[in-house]
């Protein structure tokens, strides 16, 4: 650690009294959570800092900072719980100083409007903090992504964020109702309407800005009473084609789940070897061969979520559709055993690296006609592109957000780590080009729920053309005429700031 604070640089910012320029905060704030961050902060290669971090408490605070970076010629980097995984929080290296904006001090629940079923928090509020909040009032957001321990609401909304049972709470987009947006030219009050035809939404140019445009300070969003009853179910398919089938048709039927989860074949096997116990688990297949499941067999895991009544109707709604296509209902148990432990998956990645191997996921989304197609080209994508170095690829996959018209794709791989970290990085580069290669090309979307950040940003002009891309820049000057905001994530043009500070 000694090594590694050394290499923070003395700070480019002037001073004030709200920003702190001790090295272990800037080395705190240094990275996020994608597999090249991770492979910095073990390596103690970092190269770049924030100047400075500050930790507002108030919009005056932001409003205030926003002003003082501006002078100051500096760069701003937004930051919520640190969880990005595609590089929306690395500082750009350049002569610019950079300052983080920490906002994990505006976190409080501010009011609560029960009969509107409105609830006001400040941005910074991680997952938990929304939750214990809104539980103890009989409510909850209902909004739980993988890092939902420790990202923000704010986070989320910059990132278009999707939580694991969105098929009931909907995504970010549906529970963003509003609120304030302080931005380098003033400030944006987007008021909650249940609805409106007043011209285009602006809360969508908010979602998925990333930064760029801004930073939350208060935020509204649409909350739901505590459900009765809440339970996963579990049920295997014969095949990859059978359960994909029965997984579309509950979609578009529109039964009322909270959640469908459906792993491929290989990420069946690889989950059930994860759990561990193995003689259980191979008692527990003999008896799945026995009903017509065995090797090719995929697990699908439902929620139910509401009052007992909806539940029992979903189930029985849900099960239908399973047993026409072969399916194996096998109960609750390894249902409630992932909801125990659904936020550890990404603690996987350090006992995997004890053992040499590195594990990373890429996301996209895409119309059900091309869903299999899509799954097969990422698959190979990832297993061809180290066969000249003789490495194999464990690779697998699961649809976790299902709508009538599609689904997102979920592909995690595990591969050899390298003699070095720079090797290693290396090889996530070269498999991460070759998915992304493979997700434009078949027509996915190159993101779903993490984001564009740096990672993606080089995909960008191929999803949205240049018209698109264009719209985007000039909405970012429009609110960023000194492109102070984050530059570098999402689009990559930006101008370098100047400096009125002497």
């Amino acid at each position: 650690l000694d090594d590694v604070l050394a290499q923070v640089p003395q700070s480019r910012l002037p001073d004030h009294p709200s920003v702190t320029k001790s090295v272990e905060e800037r080395l705190r704030h240094a990275r996020g959570q994608s597999l090249p961050d991770w492979l910095a902060l073990r390596s103690g290669n970092l190269g770049v800092f924030p100047d400075g971090v500050a930790y507002p408490t108030s919009t005056g605070d932001v409003r205030d900072l926003l002003n003082y970076a501006k002078e100051a010629g500096a760069f701003i980097i937004p930051y919520g719980g640190g969880t990005s995984v595609v590089g929306h929080i690395t500082p750009e290296k350049g002569k610019s100083p950079v300052l983080t904006i920490d906002m994990g001090r505006m976190n409080r629940l501010l009011k609560l409007d029960k009969k509107s079923q409105i609830a006001t928090f400040g941005s910074g509020a991680a997952g938990p903090d929304i939750e214990a909040q809104l539980r103890a009032q009989g409510y909850t957001l209902g909004h739980f992504p993988q890092s939902f321990e420790f990202s923000t609401l704010g986070g989320w909304i910059a990132t278009r964020s999707c939580g694991q049972q969105s098929l009931r709470y909907g995504r970010i987009e549906h529970l963003f109702a509003g609120g304030q947006l302080e931005t380098p030219v003033g400030t944006l009050e987007i008021p909650p309407f249940p609805a409106s035809a007043a011209g285009p939404d602006l809360r969508e140019m908010v979602l998925g800005s990333e930064g760029r445009l801004g930073i939350l300070t208060d935020v509204k969003i649409r909350v739901t009473p505590l459900p009765e009853w809440e339970r996963f179910h579990v049920v295997f398919f014969p095949d990859w084609q059978t359960a994909v089938a029965a997984v579309r048709s509950a979609a578009q039927a529109r039964i009322p789940l909270s959640m469908l989860r459906l792993g491929s074949s290989v990420e069946t096997e690889t989950q059930l070897a994860f759990a561990g116990h193995e003689r259980l688990i191979a008692l527990f297949e003999r008896l799945l061969s026995w009903r017509g499941i065995r090797v090719e067999k995929c697990m699908l895991m439902f929620g139910v979520t509401g009052t007992r009544v909806q539940c029992r109707t979903a189930l029985k709604q849900a099960l239908v559709i399973c047993k026409q296509k072969k399916g194996v209902h096998t109960g609750t148990y390894m249902g409630r055993k992932w909801a125990q432990s659904r936020f550890l998956a990404p603690y996987l990645r350090n006992s995997l690296w004890e053992r040499g191997y590195s594990v990373d996921t890429l996301e996209t989304a895409t119309n059900w006609q091309s869903v299999d197609q899509m799954v097969n080209a990422i698959e190979s994508a990832l297993s061809r592109v180290l066969e000249n170095e003789g490495e194999r690829i464990h690779v697998f996959t699961h649809l976790s957000h299902l709508y009538p018209q599609g689904s997102s794709i979920y592909t995690s791989y595990i591969f050899r780590v390298g003699k070095t970290y720079e090797e290693t990085l290396a090889r996530w580069q070269r498999l991460k080009i070759a998915a992304s290669k493979a997700i434009i090309a078949n027509g996915g979307t190159i993101s779903h729920q993490h984001g564009i950040g740096v990672d993606h940003a080089p995909y960008m002009a191929a999803e949205k053309g240049p018209l698109g891309i264009a719209t985007i820049e000039t909405l970012c000057q429009q609110f960023d005429p000194n492109g102070i905001m984050n530059p570098g994530k999402l689009v990559r043009s930006f101008p370098p700031p100047v400096s009125k500070i002497q």
